[in-house]
């Protein structure tokens, strides 16, 4: 799916705003950086000696400090900003930035559950000011902008979510931002979006804390292997983010678990009946649709 060039659609010389600048913010800030020198980077945020660090990096043009009680002057210039705030505070920054921003400035988020912030923010914000969510499907367990990654968004997925509300233009200038990015841009529902997610990125994360949580003595620790190690990657996120990404997609999270939970009753019932046949089966399926995705990953 072609877009048009983010130069263009956008503008020659945005100024583009990043709220919240750990490891997706600071990689965004890098990868426009690396891409669009003639744009302008600036980055919000309320520790000041963190937002100064980024600057010194190179991933900021400037730093500015949110002030919520006092946003106007620090946000007036902003063409498209992109927020990147842990969920459930995304649609209060993309209120705060919305009632004060350029007038036809279009704001999108960076956040991995869609449904409850875009019914938070209709389209229409403030003065032709719109809002469309976005999901770029790329990461880290690490945090911080120290990790930030100028190619992290190189040939990954971003979902855009739009709505009955959704206005071309934003989808034009929010699809041109990530492909432009190097990304592939992928429309569907909030809803669509939150179900698929809650299986494919939510549902892995719990299983490898929970997985993780098995560890209980040094002695299995050393006991540990690749295979333990690969599996439970993930489990050394922020638990606070995720905790406040459970909570926010808890109806799906709950339909993958008990989908897994079908999943697994299967392997302990050919287990205990000891059918090799079915363990079998069950092994084989599972590494065809792994093997599916190394294909797709490699084409």
């Amino acid at each position: 799916m072609s877009h048009a060039d983010p130069v263009q659609v956008i503008s020659p010389n945005a100024v583009i705003g990043i709220v919240g600048v750990g490891l997706i913010g600071g990689s965004i800030a890098a990868a426009v950086q690396k891409r669009y020198s003639d744009w302008r980077v600036i980055g919000f945020g309320r520790d000041t000696d963190r937002m100064n660090g980024a600057v010194e990096l190179g991933l900021l043009d400037e730093a500015r400090i949110l002030v919520p009680k006092k946003p106007e002057s620090i946000v007036k210039d902003i063409d498209f900003a992109i927020v990147c705030t842990p969920v459930q505070t995304i649609a209060h920054h993309a209120r705060l930035i919305a009632a004060h921003c350029k007038e036809s400035a279009v704001i999108t988020d960076a956040g991995s559950v869609k449904q409850s912030i875009c019914d938070a923010l209709p389209n229409g914000l403030a003065d032709g000011i719109h809002f469309l969510g976005s999901h770029p499907l790329a990461g880290s367990e690490k945090q911080g902008y120290e990790h930030a990654d100028a190619d992290l968004y190189e040939d990954r997925v971003c979902v855009l979510t739009p709505t009955e509300f959704t206005v071309p233009q934003s989808i034009a200038k929010v699809a041109a931002f990530w492909s432009g990015l190097g990304m592939r841009v992928l429309p569907m529902t909030p809803e669509t979006h939150d179900s698929a997610l809650a299986l494919t990125s939510h549902l892995p994360h719990l299983l490898a804390g929970a997985l993780a949580g098995l560890l209980t003595t040094e002695e299995l620790d050393h006991l540990t292997a690749s295979g333990f190690r690969d599996t439970t990657r993930v489990a050394a996120g922020d638990a606070q983010l995720w905790t406040e990404i459970f909570s926010s997609n808890r109806d799906a999270v709950l339909e993958s678990i008990s989908q897994f939970r079908e999943r697994l009753d299967q392997f302990q019932s050919a287990l205990e009946g000891k059918n090799e046949s079915d363990l079998h089966r069950l092994l084989a399926e599972g590494k065809l649709a792994r093997d599916r995705l190394d294909t797709k990953e490699n084409s």
